[in-house]
């Protein structure tokens, strides 16, 4: 058929097609920089991808074929596309959409991945337009502690438990966390809950020990752009939460969602915390447009942080609210049982007490929007 036939990866070579992931094929595909692809529909036939290549050549244009065990993409390579090409391959028949690509990223692009992508963590399920709630402390400071958090969090609703373990912090004499020790405490808190653990790495040395614990792992909002952690963390394959960087555009956010995407890893969550500005009466300036125009631009699920984004707690319940509002897919947020006596961020913590209080209220305004809060794998939904 004259077909060109994506090559399989090299650590593909030899599998069976059926077996082989579509994200592998889709890197490869990426690699090539389409300025264009086609979306063929399930009953689509090879007369109708061969129609299309043969389109495609009279163009001086090449079609680069991918076949997953859902869908057969066309990837359109090439130097220049002409104005009318969507519309006229749009009419072919087996054609179910095209998208043009005009962004630096691809993996991370909507246009490359129409369909909203849901990370799965130990069964709570992220980006299925549900609400996701992750709570827990700032730092783990000791078993008391990171236990009766884990069961007030649980308690009132919450579907996963974050806990830091290695803290980045400003000034080296502050607080920087308890280690493997953490990771050990918060295991333990896991087995009692059943809330799947979120926490911090912050170096390519540390992913390995981290990954035995956790089950997402979070690239913090300084690692945002340190891109042999982000490479590292994609080989795990494991669900990764990225924080948005201080004073990152929309656009570098998404760049470096597609370094980990590019090792094999589409378990993306994106999180909105606020980035610095002029503004010096709050933490950070908590920037609700990106959580809006990150769903828009990608297919990642993006959940947000006004707990970082505002540095107060009593400002927390407002920004979580309208994060839900502005269409995020979940939140997380920093609790502790006595914030005045906490070792890291007790002014941006809620109490357990005040947490609860705003778990009703948080599905409320899901309700509100034809949504529901998340569920845990083995309890009944919290809210409607």
């Amino acid at each position: 058929m004259g077909l060109l036939e994506l090559p399989l990866p090299t650590r593909l070579a030899g599998q069976q097609r059926y077996a082989v992931r579509e994200i592998d094929l889709l890197i490869e595909l990426a690699k090539e920089n389409p300025a264009m692809i086609v979306i063929m529909r399930a009953t689509a036939t090879e007369g109708n991808i061969d129609a299309i290549i043969q389109r495609l050549k009279e163009y001086e244009l090449q079609g680069r074929l991918i076949r997953g065990e859902e869908r057969t993409i066309i990837g359109v390579v090439g130097a220049a596309i002409p104005p009318t090409l969507q519309e006229e391959i749009e009419r072919f028949a087996g054609v179910q959409e095209t998208a043009r690509i005009t962004r630096p990223y691809k993996l991370a692009a909507r246009e490359f991945h129409p369909h909203d992508t849901i990370v799965d963590v130990r069964g709570v399920k992220v980006g299925d337009g549900s609400c996701v709630v992750i709570a827990g402390p700032c730092a783990v400071e000791s078993e008391a502690q990171i236990m009766t958090t884990a069961r007030a969090a649980r308690e009132a609703g919450a579907n996963m438990l974050r806990g830091g373990a290695f803290k980045p912090r400003s000034s080296p004499y502050t607080f920087r966390g308890m280690g493997e020790e953490a990771l050990q405490l918060m295991a333990k808190a896991r087995a009692e809950t059943g809330l799947p653990i979120v926490t911090e790495v912050m170096t390519p040395t540390d992913v390995a020990l981290v990954a035995r614990y956790a089950d997402v792992l979070q690239i913090g909002a300084r690692n945002m752009q340190n891109y042999q952690l982000l490479e590292e963390v994609g080989r795990t394959g494991m669900p990764t939460l990225l924080k948005r960087g201080l004073s990152a555009t929309i656009e570098e956010w998404l760049l470096s969602a597609e370094y980990i995407i590019a090792q094999g890893n589409p378990n993306v969550i994106l999180c909105e915390r606020g980035i610095r500005t002029f503004e010096t009466a709050t933490r950070n300036t908590m920037d609700l447009n990106a959580v809006a125009l990150a769903k828009r631009r990608s297919h990642l699920p993006v959940i947000a942080d006004p707990s970082h984004a505002t540095g107060k707690w009593y400002l927390v319940p407002q920004l979580s609210l309208a994060s839900v509002a502005a269409g995020a897919d979940g939140l997380i947020l920093e609790i502790h049982p006595d914030p005045d006596r906490a070792k890291s961020d007790g002014g941006q913590s809620l109490t357990l007490e005040n947490f609860a209080a705003l778990m009703p209220r948080l599905a409320a305004v899901a309700g509100a929007l034809g949504r529901s809060m998340a569920v845990n794998a083995e309890s009944e939904p919290v809210g409607a």
